[in-house]
């Protein structure tokens, strides 16, 4: 006999139930069905508060220990990527951040893939050489040999991208998982780009998943968080470290906004994939386009690696540019009538951003790159026919 699903125990649902009731409790006072806001920095302590830990983490208590709709989100989140446990902080930098911090000493050496989110290049080519003498070594994270040769006794841990930004180069994590795993080092995968149900990392051999929350999982553009799931003691030690003691903790707000938003996460992921599907198959075949980066087409360098990994779909995530100048790649955003030009990703509207060719991140990048800059898209939840039709009358203004 088939276990029966029950709410309170998320283990029995299926994603889209777990998403719904997972971390969310009746308000005892109001009876409200959802968790309200708990906008409170401190907590009313027992009669006897001797047995309290100042430095708990389990309890409300202070926000910066823990509050009501950190707690909430915190279980939701474990329950999405299949983790023990979760810390949410105020941003995915600061969750970043978190795991360096708290994992790394003086001495110790790291393995970062070369395409990696621009505060993760400077954290590793700059800040924490300079300021703590912690080493790196960036290598190209789809050649398994580059990662292999590029360990050493003291490699501590290798933190790669499922799919990379901005460039959506497709990592096998399983296969870096084992490398990392053999040298002792632990493995930390920035999931941002892909999240449940489109892969689940810790299934594949991560240790520790990091989200910026303020993208998919939010969903709606109007609140930022970052969090970090995987196994209970290291997730404690980040909670100990980067929450308590230096401070990155997330609003009740925002926590709030972001927990109302991940419920819908996997009715968005469908459709944000599937038209990013048609999207790029659309771009793919027009002359005027220099180049598309997706990894659901058959010309991306690791569709196969991404057809075996990515079984959910290849996410909203692309880039792509038009053949021309710095001037035309503008002229052409410019032109947009529905695709918004902004900065992040996952939203409910289309986003469009250009990057130029410049900079020290971008010899690490694919051809195209180099030369043309590139246009990032996150492809929103509008009509995809609109959508398409936006990018065709954009090009037709633009040539």
């Amino acid at each position: 006999m088939s276990t029966r699903p029950d709410k309170h125990s998320p283990a029995t649902l299926g994603l889209k139930t777990q998403l719904v009731h997972a971390g969310n409790e009746i308000d005892a006072g109001s009876g409200a069905l959802r968790t309200p806001i708990v906008m409170a920095n401190s907590y009313a302590l027992p009669d006897d508060p001797s047995t309290l830990s100042w430095s708990g983490t389990d309890v409300p208590l202070y926000t910066r220990n823990s509050g009501t709709n950190q707690l909430g989100l915190q279980r939701k989140l474990a329950v999405l990527e299949g983790g023990e446990d979760a810390v949410v902080l105020a941003s995915g930098v600061a969750a970043l951040h978190a795991v360096f911090f708290t994992l790394l000493k003086a001495g110790d050496h790291v393995v970062v893939a070369d395409v990696t989110y621009e505060a993760v290049f400077r954290l590793f080519s700059e800040l924490l050489p300079e300021k703590y003498g912690i080493e790196a070594t960036f290598v190209d994270a789809s050649d398994l040999d580059a990662v292999r040769a590029a360990v050493r006794p003291t490699t501590k841990l290798v933190h790669i991208e499922t799919v990379a930004n901005p460039t959506t180069k497709v990592t096998d994590v399983a296969a870096v998982a084992e490398i990392a795993h053999a040298a002792g080092a632990l493995l930390s995968i920035d999931n941002t780009y892909t999240p449940p149900p489109l892969f689940r990392p810790l299934e594949h051999g991560a240790d520790l998943v990091v989200h910026s929350l303020t993208k998919y999982i939010n969903g709606h553009g109007d609140a930022i968080g970052g969090a970090v799931i995987g196994q209970a003691d290291l997730i404690r030690q980040l909670k100990l470290d980067a929450m308590l003691d230096v401070g990155g903790v997330i609003s009740p707000f925002n926590a709030w906004l972001i927990m109302r938003g991940s419920v819908t996460l996997p009715l968005r992921i469908r459709q944000h994939t599937e038209s990013a599907l048609a999207i790029a198959r659309f771009l793919e075949a027009d002359p005027r386009v220099a180049y598309v980066a997706y990894p659901g087409l058959a010309s991306h360098p690791q569709h196969e690696v991404a057809v075996r990994q990515l079984a959910n779909g290849f996410g909203g995530m692309m880039a792509f540019a038009v053949d021309g100048d710095k001037d035309a790649q503008n002229r052409f955003v410019s032109n947009l009538r529905v695709i918004t030009s902004a900065v992040s990703l996952g939203h409910d509207e289309s986003l469009i951003v250009h990057v130029d060719n410049s900079g020290p991140r971008v010899a690490a990048y694919p051809a195209g790159f180099r030369e043309f800059g590139h246009l990032r898209f996150s492809v929103g939840l509008e009509e995809v026919d609109d959508l398409i039709a936006d990018l065709a009358a954009a090009l037709d203004a633009t040539f």
